[in-house]
């Protein structure tokens, strides 16, 4: 035999084998965290039923953006089907952050929702509002850097059984608190936070205004909210379909009844009460791109798919899981096209404050 061929023939039986163990390794990983994956209040046998459920609201746009009494249901679904997957791919913290040079993904991260509590200016011991928390990381960094006891409220009663499991384990439930609820309608009487925040959590609803003046009124006179939002930016054209079909794929993907323009944000703040002190976009330069970690994770998504396609075959993973997982790529490369184009940030700050009463002034 040729020496080339041969050689050439040992390196792909290497490569072969190389993946055959990574890929061996990761499904004995993921057989064990499938025995713990969960799909929220959904039964397995409903998962595929769900998933089709919930893409069957997209067939209807207005559903989404007339009935908004539909979309707490259409939002809980969501996060029954990927809260597991989340945690399990991203982490605790379901956000985004800039990327930082000689910092890793967490700490990226940390800095990101340190920053939103030190905009605020609350101090320790004070309670302050998360508004749409997810499963608490973002919560609980904010709680322990700040001294601060948060109450976060999320849709998803799975994912207040999460996080309180890891508010516990993290020594931080004393300081943590979640409920289940509906931001547009926060079961809190007024005036009773010194504080608030959103992390891209408020795209979730279908009119701004809603969630933005409940928030607004929970709060004391003189506190502020600071949120970090998904908006289309100046860049997006309307008229051009590619931006249309990027857009209307990060709303497939993730829940969103519609983005909003970054130019309605501000405008709305105002409308329902707020001062504006600060509006930003946290994704331009000089800060590094955000979807870097997106699309450095490509390959890793690849093997994860495998193995779930694997572990549905064999009946380990529900029915539907695969598609699951397959939405949540698609929506990646959705995500990442958006953010090359420009047309697209899910970290547009801003920062406001309710005003003091004229007595109180």
């Amino acid at each position: 035999m040729d020496t080339t061929i041969l050689i050439s023939t040992v390196a792909l039986l290497a490569t072969a084998l190389y993946w055959f163990v990574c890929i061996f390794r990761s499904s004995q990983q993921n057989r064990r965290c499938a025995g713990n994956l969960s799909f929220g209040s959904i039964h397995r046998e409903q998962v595929h039923d769900k998933f089709n459920q919930y893409l069957s609201f997209f067939h209807h746009p207005k559903q989404l953006t007339e009935m908004a009494e539909t979309v707490p249901a259409f939002v809980d679904i969501f996060y029954d089907l990927v809260t597991d997957m989340y945690e399990h791919l991203w982490g605790q913290s379901f956000h985004f952050s800039p990327s930082i040079p000689g910092k890793s993904n967490l700490e990226s991260t940390r800095i990101h929702e340190q920053m939103a509590v030190d905009l605020i200016d609350v101090k320790p011991g004070q309670k302050i509002l998360d508004a749409g928390c997810g499963v608490g990381g973002p919560m609980r960094a904010i709680a322990a850097h700040s001294g601060c006891n948060v109450v976060g409220i999320t849709i998803n009663e799975y994912q207040v059984s999460r996080e309180k499991i890891l508010n516990e384990k993290a020594g931080l439930d004393k300081h943590c608190q979640v409920i289940c609820g509906n931001f547009l309608q926060i079961p809190f009487e007024n005036e009773s936070f010194d504080g608030a925040y959103s992390i891209e959590a408020t795209c979730h609803a279908p009119k701004l205004d809603d969630v933005y003046s409940e928030i607004f009124r929970v709060l004391k006179p003189g506190s502020m909210y600071v949120s970090y939002e998904w908006v289309t930016t100046e860049l997006y054209q309307g008229e051009d379909p590619k931006h249309v079909e990027i857009i209307h794929g990060i709303e497939r993907g993730d829940a969103l009844p519609g983005l909003r323009s970054y130019s309605d944000v501000a405008e709305v703040a105002k409308k329902v009460g707020f001062e504006v002190v600060k509006e930003k976009d946290l994704a331009k330069a000089p800060a590094k791109p955000w979807w870097r970690r997106l699309k450095k994770g490509r390959i890793a998504y690849w093997k994860k798919r495998i193995v779930i396609m694997l572990l549905e075959k064999l009946g380990i993973v529900p029915k539907g899981t695969v598609a699951v997982h397959e939405m949540l790529f698609e929506t990646m490369k959705y995500l990442v096209k958006g953010a090359e184009a420009g047309i697209f940030t899910p970290m547009h700050l801003i920062l406001c404050r309710k005003p003091v009463k004229p007595q109180e002034a």
